[in-house]
């Protein structure tokens, strides 16, 4: 696995959206990379909602309520913090206090958020489309949230 390249492909295609290619990083954290892969496969994170998106600083989506108080019914992931920075295009698990609380929720990095770097896991970045994760609506929640579509994993 560790010479395998996988995106993790979000479409955002309703509204003005489109898709978000990200290169997921087993290097970094083998077991969030493994979550991220199930969930996307298992069609969790379809029709889910980026449900805190703050300017200059992050969107964050994967809850299934819609609100940031749920997860997966999969048990929560030990830290699996790195050296990789929090700058922009960054995707990184969210989490409670417990350092070991990340389930499904997720959130990417508009800009410099290196304050954030060894606090949690880095699991991958964007590589194509991270203007249609600037365009998400704005808010915590949002008036009107963004939608994830579909996410999908794939090889190449």
């Amino acid at each position: 696995m560790a010479d395998e390249y996988l995106t993790l492909t979000l479409d955002t295609g309703n509204g003005e959206g489109g898709d978000v290619k990200i290169k997921l990083r087993p290097d970094l954290a083998p077991n969030h990379v493994e979550r991220i892969k199930e969930l996307a496969g298992e069609g969790f994170y379809d029709g889910v909602k980026f449900h805190r998106v703050i300017d200059g600083f992050m969107a964050q989506g994967g809850c299934p309520h819609g609100t940031g108080t749920g997860g997966s019914e999969k048990p929560d992931l030990d830290a699996e913090f790195n050296a990789e920075p929090h700058t922009r295009g960054a995707c990184s698990m969210a989490r409670t206090s417990d350092p070991n609380s990340a389930n499904s929720q997720f959130f990417i990095v508009f800009d410099d958020a290196t304050f954030l770097d060894r606090q949690y896991t880095v699991w991958g970045n964007v590589e194509e489309g991270m203007e249609h994760v600037d365009a998400l609506p704005q808010g915590e929640p949002p008036a009107s949230p963004g939608t994830i579509t579909r996410a999908t994993v794939s090889e190449g």
